[in-house]
C-alpha cells in the first residue's frame, strides 16, 4: 500500500506543477497517512519542549509540509530532526531546502507571531511561509523573498496549490530586505547569516524582532533579537543549522592547510592569523596532550562551552580534518568539526574520550607546536573555567551595532567586526 501511494504522491505532484492536476483539496493524495504523520511530529515536537505554544502547535498540525518537498517520501517529509534538500548547486552543495519541523518550530517560538502582524521572509521554500501565514491570519500579511528564480518560481506554485496564494512571493537579493512591504512586526531569516544588513534593522518595526541564524566566529545560533534604536539586543540564542547566504550578503570561511599535511584544515570566520607561515612545523613536533576532569553525559548540552571557548581564544577556529588523507598526527573525536585555536607557532583542539563506566565523555586537549604543553593546558584551563562558571547558565547576550559604532559605545564583551554591523557577545555577571 506505500509504494501504491508515494506514486500518487509524485503522480499528483507531477501533473500538479505542470497546470494538469485538480485543485489539491481533490487529490487523491493519501491525506490521512500523511495527517497521522504530522501529527506525530508534533506529539514530538511538544513532548521535547520545542513547541511551548498552543498556536504554533495549531499551525504545524495544519501544514500539509509534504505537499512542499514532493521529492520525499512521506516518511522523510515527516521526520521530526531532518530537513529535505530540494536543490544542490553544481558541486552538489545544498542552496535550497524544507527545514527541519523542529527548526521550523523553534524558530516560529522565537518569533512569537501573532494574528494581524506584518512577517518578512528571507529564503523561500513555501513551507514555512504557509506556517507563518497560518500565525498571522487572514488579517496578517506575509511576504517570502529569495535570490534563486528557481526557488521563487516554485514556492510560488506550491503555496498556490496548497491554498496559501495570499503569501506574497518576491524575487530580490534580501541584502536589502523589501522596502516596498515595510516596516514588519517580524522577520524570519531562513538561510544562514554571516551578517546583519542595516536594511533588515531599519525595515523593522520599532518593537518589532528579527530571528536569523547567526554565524559568530564559526558557530550560527537561531538568535531572536528585539530592536532598540539603532541596535538589535538577543532575547533568546539556540543552536542551528542552515544553507549559507547567496548574493551580496554571501561570505565564504578562510580555509589554512597546515603545511606537512594536506589532511589538516583550520576553518577561519573572521579571517586568517597574521602570519600563517609560523604553522609549517607544527606537526613535527611531539603532540602534547592535557585532560581536565570535565565531563558531560552522552546527552547532555555543552554549547556554552562552544561560545565561551570562541570569547576568549583570541585565535579560535574549527578544524576539519579529511579522513581519506588524515595521517595520524591529530586524532579528533569528530573529524568535521573540532573546536580549535592558533597561538603562534602551534596550535590545539577540544576532544573527547570515554570515562571507564562508559556514562560520559571528558574533555581534553591536543596540541602541535613548540609550545604545545603551554597551550594545550592553556585551553584545557578554559574549559574548566567554563565546567566552575558557565556550565549550565545562560549563554551570552548578542548585540548588532551599526559598524560605525565607536567602542566606548559597545556593551563589555567579545567584539566581532562584520562588514555592515559589530556584533558583541556579552556574558552575564557569574554568582
Amino acid at each position: 500500500m506505500d509504494s501504491i501511494v508515494l506514486t500518487a504522491v509524485k503522480t499528483t505532484f507531477s501533473r500538479l506543477l505542470a497546470g494538469k492536476s485538480r485543485p489539491v483539496t481533490e487529490t487523491t493524495v493519501d491525506s490521512e497517512r500523511a495527517a497521522r504523520l504530522r501529527n506525530r511530529v508534533v506529539d514530538d515536537l511538544v513532548a521535547d519542549g520545542t513547541i511551548v505554544s498552543a498556536r504554533v502547535e495549531a499551525a504545524m498540525r495544519t501544514v500539509p509540509r509534504h505537499l512542499f518537498a514532493p521529492e520525499a517520501s512521506l516518511e522523510e517529509a515527516y521526520h521530526p530532526y531532518n530537513a529535505v534538500f530540494t536543490k544542490t548547486d553544481e558541486h552538489g552543495a545544498t542552496v535550497s531546502s524544507v527545514s527541519a519541523p523542529q527548526i521550523q518550530a523553534m524558530m516560529l517560538e522565537q518569533a512569537g507571531i501573532a494574528p494581524g502582524m506584518r512577517v518578512l521572509e528571507i529564503g523561500s521554500g513555501g513551507c514555512n511561509a504557509a506556517l507563518i501565514a497560518e500565525l498571522v491570519g487572514g488579517s496578517g500579511e506575509v511576504t517570502t523573498v529569495d535570490i534563486d528564480p528557481e526557488v521563487t518560481a516554485r514556492a510560488t506554485r506550491l503555496l498556490a496549490a496548497t491554498g496559501y496564494a495570499r503569501v506574497r512571493v518576491v524575487r530580490a537579493d534580501a541584502e536589502n530586505g523589501v522596502p516596498a512591504h515595510a516596516p514588519y512586526d517580524r522577520i524570519l531569516v531562513t538561510v544562514g547569516a554571516w551578517d546583519v544588513p542595516a536594511a533588515w534593522t531599519a525595515q523593522l518595526a520599532e518593537d518589532g524582532r528579527l530571528v536569523v541564524p547567526l554565524r559568530m566566529r564559526g558557530l550560527t545560533r537561531s538568535v531572536a533579537f528585539e530592536r532598540t534604536g539603532d541596535h538589535l539586543t538577543s532575547t533568546s540564542a539556540l543552536v542551528c543549522g542552515f544553507v549559507p547566504m547567496q548574493g551580496a550578503g554571501a561570505h565564504q570561511e578562510q580555509l589554512l592547510l597546515v603545511n606537512g599535511t594536506n589532511a589538516i584544515a583550520l576553518r577561519f570566520d573572521d579571517g586568517l592569523p597574521a602570519d600563517p607561515g609560523l604553522l609549517d612545523n607544527a606537526v613535527r613536533t611531539p603532540r602534547a596532550e592535557a585532560w581536565t576532569g570535565v565531563t558531560v553525559g552522552r546527552q547532555e548540552p555543552f554549547d556554552t562551552l562552544q561560545t565561551h571557548l570562541a570569547t576568549v581564544l583570541p585565535g579560535f577556529c574549527v578544524m576539519a580534518v579529511d579522513p581519506d588523507l588524515d595521517t595520524g598526527p591529530v586524532t579528533p573525536a569528530n573529524k568535521w568539526f573540532s573546536l580549535a585555536t592558533v597561538d603562534g607557532d602551534g596550535f590545539a583542539y577540544v576532544t573527547t574520550r570515554r570515562t571507564p563506566d562508559d556514562a560520559s565523555v571528558e574533555f581534553g586537549v591536543h596540541a602541535l607546536g613548540p609550545g604545545g604543553p603551554a597551550l594545550a593546558e592553556a585551553v584545557a584551563g578554559q574549559v574548566r573555567a567554563w565546567d566552575r562558571e558557565r556550565r549550565g547558565g545562560p549563554g551570552p547576550r548578542v548585540s548588532v551595532h551599526p559598524a560605525h559604532t565607536p567602542d566606548d559605545r559597545l556593551p563589555g564583551g567579545r567584539v566581532v567586526d562584520k562588514k555592515h554591523s559589530r556584533v558583541v557577545l556579552s556574558w552575564p555577571p557569574q554568582d
